[in-house]
């Protein structure tokens, strides 16, 4: 929920696609996790049981990108973000001050969409809450916002070092940083690249001087990939310094 709810007030302060893009970046970041626990590992599962775990072997992007991308999906069913934003709404009064568990929630979802009972009843509950790896239904999220980010993430893991001079200083300049965000997550689904195009990429970017955690987080990544020696240290210095464990594990 604080997820669906953050990305609704992204849609609020900049458009619906924002938001799509947002969530295209949430998939990738749960495709991440997933591949890290183990398509197969308990802890992947939206209900996981917790009994005897340590809470820092179990915490990962799976509860607010899965538990998101449900959200997405019954949004989709039952009529769109308006009508589904009244239940979410409905749901924080109705628990407010308190905790609610799983079938709480769910009991109050087929409750408060009493005459959408035979669409939720068609709803995997199975596959979404209690199957480890990736969700049952992936959504089709708008790629408007995405699309720069997809193209020159493209052009760097098809480029030749022949190619490496039609790059420019420009390429990142009209990019939010979501979108810089959103480009380094592309390159970092693909095998390495070579050293000469991240040093490239640097040069022309200047990624180093990026103060943005997000940002400086997956950059460093994409260069110990190559084995950039230099990188080590910026990486181990964002290790020790940053605190979070999102970004130091």
């Amino acid at each position: 929920h604080t997820v669906y709810l953050e990305r609704m007030i992204g849609r609020s302060l900049e458009s619906e696609q924002f938001r799509q893009f947002k969530a295209m970046g949430g998939w990738k970041d749960l495709q991440d996790s997933v591949n890290t626990f183990g398509a197969n590992n308990p802890l992947t599962n939206l209900v996981p049981s917790l009994q005897d775990v340590d809470p820092d072997d179990a915490f990962s992007s799976v509860p607010y990108e899965k538990g998101f991308a449900l959200l997405y999906h019954l949004e989709e069913l039952l009529g769109g973000p308006e009508v589904f934003m009244g239940f979410v709404k409905s749901y924080i009064q109705m628990f407010a001050y308190g905790s609610a568990t799983t079938d709480e929630w769910k009991n109050y979802l087929f409750t408060y969409f009493k005459d959408k009972v035979d669409v939720l009843n068609k709803v995997d509950w199975n596959g979404w809450m209690f199957t480890p790896g990736m969700p049952p239904v992936k959504p089709q999220y708008d790629t408007t916002l995405a699309d720069a980010c997809i193209a020159l993430s493209q052009r760097w893991i098809k480029a030749k070092d022949s190619d490496l001079s039609a790059f420019k200083e420009s390429d990142v300049k009209t990019l939010s940083s979501h979108q810089i965000i959103e480009f380094l997550s592309l390159l970092l689904q693909e095998e390495p690249l070579p050293l000469t195009h991240v040093k490239k990429m640097q040069q022309l970017y200047d990624l180093n001087a990026s103060k943005n955690a997000e940002i400086r987080f997956r950059w460093l990544r994409l260069c110990v990939r190559a084995r950039w020696e230099e990188a080590v240290p910026m990486a181990m210095k964002m290790a020790t310094e940053q605190g979070r464990m999102k970004f130091t594990r």
